[in-house]
């Protein structure tokens, strides 16, 4: 990088330089980082928690109470899998099928 002459470019460089000498500069930029990323990981939580709530709901409407393999089984389900299963519920007739693994798992 020592050959770059474009005095902007060279600006530019020297910048990052001392901002990545700078400890509270990256101190506070390594706040900022995990602040957003415990946003972010929270948003998903309370999707993940709305999309659970509901869904059970609706199992408990269609097919009653739930045993306990149903319980378990929603407990460890991935986000995508609950929404996948969601999606299914007007047309599944079981319990089993409501909440069956794809085959790949």
């Amino acid at each position: 990088m020592a050959n770059i002459s474009h005095p902007p470019v060279q600006d530019d460089i020297q910048k990052a330089k001392e901002l990545n000498s700078d400890e509270e500069a990256k101190y506070r930029a390594f706040v900022r980082e995990r602040a957003l990323h415990d946003e972010v990981s929270l948003l998903n939580d309370a999707r993940a928690s709305g999309i659970s709530y509901v869904f059970i709901g609706q199992l408990k409407q269609k097919f009653g109470e739930l045993p306990e393999w149903a319980e378990v089984r929603l407990k460890e389900a991935s986000l995508k899998q609950l929404e996948h299963w969601a999606m299914q519920i007007l047309t599944v007739e079981s319990l089993e099928e409501a909440l069956r693994l794809p085959e790949h798992e």
